[in-house]
């Protein structure tokens, strides 16, 4: 059960860090993240510091918004483009 909660911390982690890149990269503040999915600035930086799982629906958004693959936004693969 241990492996099973380091895994999901670690993933969240791997998430946040990942949004943070992309989110950098094209020069958009974390205020208009939240407004993009309909939360506050601070909830967003919570989700960037893998202090908050989100919903599958969120992450679709997150995907489709930044043009990569959810498993390249969960860690699960180094390359960022989705597979089409």
């Amino acid at each position: 059960m241990v492996y099973i909660k380091e895994f999901f911390m670690d993933t969240l982690e791997i998430l946040g860090a990942r949004l943070k890149e992309l989110r950098k990269e094209r020069r958009i503040y974390q205020r208009e993240m939240g407004d993009l999915l309909g939360i506050t600035q601070g909830h967003y930086q919570k989700i960037e510091h893998g202090d908050v799982n989100i919903p599958v629906l969120t992450l679709c958004t997150l995907a489709g918004y930044f043009d990569v693959s959810t498993d390249y936004l969960l860690g699960l693969s180094d390359e960022r483009r989705p597979l089409r």
